[in-house]
């Protein structure tokens, strides 16, 4: 698979034009899945796994890569069949989500395709809530599975979800009246959705979701016919970048273009890190940007916020270093 990646750099022509590029993979069957290529760093043939003590059975073991050491899991145990066979003529697929490194080990890699978002569709509403799948398509006639890596990596390493004591004023919260504003999630992840929710709730304000961008446009869309000022009613836009039918890119550049939505607040919070850049952010029109997941941090940002609509203080005041050590900056 030597050069598989070779043009990497160059596909980021692709973001803001609801575009992407699948790398196609199997596990121990003739089923296809594909990955964001934007999130994979490299795919090479299994290096040696050093077992490590008391792992998760679907960490398969450590490799030492380049001069790093990542965990190796085994995709096909993660979401839910019997573990692959003969690793040594398997392939690892190295990604890096949420800022952090790591590898997936697959039976054989294919090749990469180029796609529409408009072609990517969520999953099927019978495969259920326990499903691991975030999207699915049809490449040559064939079904393509997309898996929901963050629900996996969850399972696998769980993050914290809950904000640090001491972070809000909740006495203020508590007597604080939100009922006229709401927040709205768009993330096709389900295990995204709850860990923001879990987070987000805790400001006592309501929280819409949505699982990809044209279900959250439709949503806005139908808030802007009921009210004058749809900022009255919506006090910020969190998106996803990557999501089915419509990516987080393209719903922030439809709602900069539309009259009713322009003046929305849109903070673009995505586990594609390392590849994003300021100028990017800016050039489709988003406020904020925001790597997963920092509980803490997506909590202050939403927090205040609220507190420009509402002109009351609802953070406590923190020492400025510790904020500025828990800051996380868009990766140039």
């Amino acid at each position: 698979m030597a050069g598989v990646l070779e043009s990497v750099d160059q596909r980021t022509s692709l973001v803001g034009e609801n575009r992407l590029e699948l790398l196609l993979f199997r596990l121990d069957s003739p089923q296809l899945y594909g990955i964001n290529v934007f999130k994979v760093r490299e795919v090479l043939q299994c290096p040696k796994l050093t077992m490590i003590p008391k792992r998760n059975p679907i960490v398969r073991g450590i490799a030492h890569i380049r001069g790093g050491t990542i965990s190796v899991l085994d995709l096909q145990m993660a979401i839910g069949f019997a573990q692959l066979k003969d690793i040594d003529s398997c392939f690892v697929i190295i990604t890096e989500y949420n800022s952090i490194v790591q590898g997936f080990l697959v039976n054989a890699v294919e090749r990469i395709v180029n796609m529409n978002w408009e072609k990517i569709h969520p999953p099927p509403v019978g495969s259920g809530r326990d499903s691991y799948l975030t999207a699915v398509t049809d490449i040559d006639e064939k079904l393509v599975e997309i898996i929901d890596v963050e629900k996996v990596l969850a399972e696998v390493s769980p993050r914290e979800s809950n904000i640090s004591e001491g972070l809000l004023r909740t006495d203020v919260i508590e007597n604080l009246s939100l009922d006229d504003l709401e927040i709205v999630l768009v993330d096709d992840s389900s295990v995204a959705r709850k860990q923001m929710t879990r987070c987000i709730e805790k400001l006592g304000i309501k929280i819409t979701t949505r699982n990809d961008g044209r279900k959250g446009l439709e949503y806005l869309l139908e808030v802007a016919e009921e009210v004058e000022d749809i900022t009255t009613r919506v006090a910020i836009l969190i998106s996803d970048i990557e999501m089915p039918e419509m990516d987080g890119y393209t719903l922030t550049a439809e709602v900069r273009s539309h009259p009713q939505l322009q003046k929305l607040h849109v903070l673009l919070h995505t586990s594609l890190s390392g590849v994003f850049n300021e100028a990017m952010v800016k050039k489709v029109g988003a406020d904020d940007f925001l790597a997963k997941f920092y509980p803490d941090e997506l909590a202050r940002r939403v927090a205040s916020r609220i507190e420009e609509i509402v002109g009351v203080q609802l953070l406590e005041d923190l020492d400025q270093a510790m904020i500025d050590d828990t800051e996380i900056q868009i990766k140039h």
